[in-house]
């Protein structure tokens, strides 16, 4: 139930209710008010949750509390459990009813059980009864119509839930506390850009050094074109994010302060200056460097598959459709990273010409060399650009990245090249297996 949904049901049902019933409904109603002040003054999740935790388990009287959110592979993962004074409780203690939590989780439905000990819907040779739980509430953690988690309180001792008052408030804390944590983690989201902004800098003025002692300025380049480059990318998608959050409390809550939203998507965007500064550093650098490379074992089909992996979820990616033909290849010797930044320029380039774009990846072993060959379904590559696409950037190739890619392929010592194809576009490099 929505605060306002709430709010106009204690209205239009004052008239009916006792004296004494109102007054509770009013108190609950103050204390949600207190709560969400509370809750929103902060946006370390951390802090968030333990503070929705204890007003949950004060709200409904109980004895302790958990919250459960879900992680990036749709799993429920423990994040707090804390007593009614305060203490935090080990993970090892969240021995609850599964039954109960998955359900809620499941069905996006909350439950509130009194007696728990004689209900004949839950098995009593389950923690429920090992547990001697009486009391049990527990309520999905949603907003923007998804689950992120579940928010779970009970006790040992038997009161009446006074289902009203108790578990109207109860859900409202719930949906205010999904947006909070909501909040919180986009805050975190915005803190982890931030600190690969300043991982950064650091690798910059570590590179540099190095640089200026062995004349190589195409290191300082290469090692924060691919970094700066995804930091952008997640950085970008957090605004909008914040900004489709903003809408969205705004709908619910109308008279909330949004300055929380306003600070953070200022912020975002300065810290997407920044890592455009960062970037036009780094690319003026690869236009007139040469790229040092670092070998190691690696198995190219691995290399692949992990670009592949980071980059489907990206909004840039969302419609293009990768598929892969990898055969059996030995390991050898290659810089990695230096062969991830040249696919994710091959995979750029073809999600540009064609944002739905059909991306085939093939391998194979030939003639002691390593074969790899990018194919796309896009518009293909222009007759007149085809001899210059591998050259240096000037008037008539403003583009930097094809040329990088024969850099680092030259310093591994193969080739890559245009193949001829009816439909799309096809580039294939070699690596030889030393």
């Amino acid at each position: 139930m929505k605060f306002s949904d709430f709010k106009k049901k204690l209205e239009t049902t004052e008239e009916v209710q006792a004296p004494g019933e109102t007054h509770g409904k009013v108190k609950n109603l103050e204390a949600i008010l207190n709560i969400l002040r509370t809750i929103n003054r902060s946006l370390i999740l951390e802090d968030v949750l333990q503070l929705v935790l204890k007003n949950a388990i004060n709200l409904t009287n109980s004895e302790r509390g958990f919250i459960v959110l879900k992680d990036s592979f749709g799993n429920l993962e423990y994040k707090i459990g804390i007593d009614n004074n305060g203490k935090q409780l080990p993970e090892d203690s969240f021995n609850v009813s599964t039954t109960v939590v998955k359900d809620v989780f499941e069905t996006g439905l909350s439950k509130f059980i009194e007696a728990a000990q004689s209900d004949t819907d839950y098995d009593p040779a389950k923690s429920i009864f090992k547990l001697e739980l009486q009391t049990i509430l527990c309520a999905p953690l949603v907003t923007e119509d998804k689950k992120i988690g579940v928010i779970y309180v009970d006790s040992k001792h038997l009161h009446k839930i006074k289902i009203r008052e108790i578990t109207d408030t109860f859900e409202i804390l719930a949906g205010t506390a999904a947006t909070a944590i909501l909040n919180a983690q986009l805050y975190n989201g915005q803190v982890a850009a931030y600190n690969a902004l300043n991982e950064a800098n650091i690798q910059l003025i570590q590179i540099e050094r190095r640089a200026l002692k062995s004349s190589i300025d195409s290191e300082i380049g290469q090692s924060l074109q691919g970094l700066v480059h995804l930091a952008l990318l997640e950085t970008e998608s957090l605004v909008r994010t914040i900004e489709k959050n903003q809408k969205e409390f705004e709908s619910i809550y109308p008279d909330s302060d949004t300055l929380v939203f306003d600070r953070l998507k200022l912020k975002s965007k300065v810290a997407i200056d920044s890592i455009r500064n960062i970037q036009k550093y780094a690319q003026a650098l690869l236009e007139t460097s040469v790229t040092n490379i670092v070998k190691d074992s690696g198995d190219i089909n691995k290399t692949i598959q992990s670009v592949i992996k980071y980059l489907s979820p990206m909004k840039k990616f969302n419609r293009i459709n990768f598929s892969t033909e990898l055969n059996s290849v030995p390991v050898c010797k290659y810089d990695s990273e230096q062969i991830q930044h040249l696919l994710v320029h091959l995979f750029n380039n073809s999600a540009e010409a064609k944002n739905d774009a059909n991306i085939c990846v093939k391998t194979a072993y030939l003639n002691n060399s390593l074969i790899v060959e990018v194919l796309d379904d896009g518009p293909g590559i222009p007759r007149e650009k085809k001899n210059i696409l591998f050259d240096i950037p000037s008037g008539k190739k403003t583009g930097y990245g094809l040329f990088l890619c024969k850099n680092i392929i030259d310093k591994h010592g193969g080739y890559i090249k245009i193949l001829e194809r009816d439909k799309g576009s096809a580039i294939q490099f070699s690596i030889p297996v030393n």
